[in-house]
């Protein structure tokens, strides 16, 4: 085995953005291009060297390749041990986990999350630190200041990693261990959960599941958890085996692209409770017998029920959400007395909050949701956490538990409108437009709304003080009613607009409209502030949550 040092040099496009770097997987395969990046990391995190590495992924394509190289490279850096999911498969939740229990240095994940696979699909990597949670601003600035000047890369020349068997192995003075991707995770949602109670109910003969894998990372999870430890009846998890394409789906848990557990639930025979994760198991989707659950409801109804779930009978210290997630959560958290943050998009904000104490619970309306357990997002304890509340209410149907909820808190109608693969000039200059705009909407009207604030998000971490800024534009009307516009920061071609809209109902005789009646008036107001038409070209928008 012989170290080398391989010249190269930067690319300019390295910026990490929400949850990592993210490009098509040619890209990702040009000569050095992962190399440079990997490089950065070790090079801006030293501490590295002598340390714990936990490395694996959603099984996508490109992934082995990219671990094989990783692992020469880390052995090349000093560190001192790795532990690798067998096949190179770890859920980024399971991932967490790891860093958490094993006291590691941090974690190299490799995944576009709900971005499709495959030859021409997307791939990705990102580093999370020793919180297991994904790497804060001032880490991935850190990251992309390297990149830009890189000349050098080191990596040990070698034969390949074994990633089938499970075991240890030593690649130039490192250990590598390859593990169990699920043993370590499936412990810490039974010591959560009521597994005793989840099993009744999924054994009694009444009460019948569904959950659907996409043919991603969760599929050895949710059969060894669902099937195997609780006793779902074999069938319960479909599409269970991870596939470098993702069997040419678009592991995305929402109804546009969950189409086959979306039929299922709708049909005459549906199931009792339906759920999905994406491509690497952090987010979720729930359903009910022909009834969507939107995740800002998701996430206020979990808060407001943790008392019946043994993790958390303890007591829950505070809630956060995104701020495009609705004020559901908002709502649970008055009524608990608890202190409610509102962060930008990304879960990395959420991870201080959660490490200074101040929250249990977290959630963003892009389906992810998740508590302190781990710091990440976690697509199965969102699917386990509403078993141990239907565990906990036999008679109610899911559609039942979240009209109960509405009756107590109201219902704040939210929804999303994706306007995907947009030209990024014309992005830029919608957005450019709006900032544009700011001063001027105040004290405006369309019809009975009037416009009261409008400002473009930013936010102070109440711990370590650092200042975000660029988080979405926002026009709040007087009864708070939202719109909030902003570019997605997970796509890898073209830009996405995504606008939100969000209103409170109180009357329980209104809480059954369907959310795109109930938003109508702002789905106007948002097309006519933006003129999306005139400025995108396009006339609806591609996805609706």
């Amino acid at each position: 085995m012989t170290l080398r040092l391989i010249p190269t040099r930067p690319f300019a496009d390295q910026r990490p953005g929400t949850s990592g770097l993210r490009k098509k997987v040619a890209i990702f395969q040009q000569p050095h291009y992962l190399e440079n990046f990997v490089q950065s990391v070790f090079d801006v995190q030293p501490w590295l060297a002598g340390g714990l590495l936990v490395v694996g992924g959603d099984g996508r394509y490109y992934n082995q390749t990219a671990i094989q190289i990783i692992l020469r490279m880390a052995a090349a850096h000093g560190v001192s041990r790795v532990l690798v999911g067998q096949h190179g498969i770890l859920s980024t939740p399971a991932v967490s986990c790891l860093i958490r229990k094993h006291g590691a240095a941090g974690g190299l994940i490799l995944s576009a999350s709900h971005n499709p696979g495959g030859p021409e699909g997307d791939f990705g990597i990102k580093f999370n630190i020793d919180n297991g949670g994904p790497a804060p601003e001032k880490v991935t600035e850190a990251i992309y200041t390297r990149t830009k000047t890189i000349d050098v890369y080191r990596i040990l020349e070698s034969t390949e990693v074994d990633l089938g068997t499970l075991g240890g192995s030593v690649l130039g003075n490192m250990a590598v261990e390859v593990i169990d991707p699920v043993a370590d995770y499936a412990a810490l949602m039974g010591s959560l959960f009521d597994f005793e109670a989840i099993s009744r109910l999924m054994q009694d003969g009444t009460f019948r599941m569904c959950f659907d894998a996409m043919h991603a990372v969760t599929g050895p999870y949710a059969r060894a958890i669902f099937e195997d430890q609780l006793g779902a009846p074999a069938g319960t998890v479909i599409n269970g085996v991870p596939l470098q394409d993702f069997g040419g789906g678009h592991p995305d848990p929402n109804l546009a692209h969950a189409v086959e557990l979306a039929n299922r639930m709708n049909g005459p025979d549906a199931p009792h409770f339906g759920a999905a994760s994406d491509g690497d198991g952090d987010r979720n989707l729930i359903l009910g017998q022909r009834f969507f659950v939107n995740p800002s409801d998701s996430l206020a109804l979990i808060a407001a029920n943790a008392h019946v779930v043994p993790g958390y009978r303890t007591g829950v210290v505070g809630i956060a959400r995104s701020m495009p997630t609705s004020a559901a959560a908002d709502r649970v958290a008055a009524h608990l007395g608890l202190p409610c943050y509102e962060t930008p998009t990304g879960w990395k904000f959420f991870g201080t909050l959660m490490d200074a104490g101040k929250v249990t619970f977290c959630g963003e309306e892009s389906f992810g949701t998740g508590s302190s357990h781990v710091r990440e997002k976690d697509g199965l304890w969102a699917v386990l956490f509403w078993l141990n509340l239907l565990a906990h209410h036999p008679n109610r149907s899911v559609e039942e538990m979240v009209f109960h909820h509405w009756r107590r808190f109201g219902r704040n109608f939210h929804s999303r409108h994706d306007y995907e693969g947009l030209d990024s000039d014309a992005a830029n200059v919608l957005m450019a437009h709006l900032q544009g705009s700011l001063r001027h909407l105040p004290g405006q009207s369309y019809g009975a709304r009037r416009i009261r604030h409008c400002d473009d998000f930013s936010y102070s971490d109440p711990v370590d003080g650092s200042v975000s800024l660029g988080g979405g534009i926002r026009i709040i009307f007087d009864d708070d009613s939202r719109i909030i516009y902003r570019l997605s920061g997970t796509g890898t071609e073209g830009a996405t607009l995504r606008i939100y809209l969000e209103c409170y109902e109180a009357d329980p005789t209104r809480h059954a409209q369907d959310p795109q009646q109930a938003l109508a008036p702002f789905i106007q107001i948002a097309e006519s502030v933006a003129d999306i038409r005139a400025r995108t070209g396009r006339h609806r928008p591609d996805v609706v949550v």
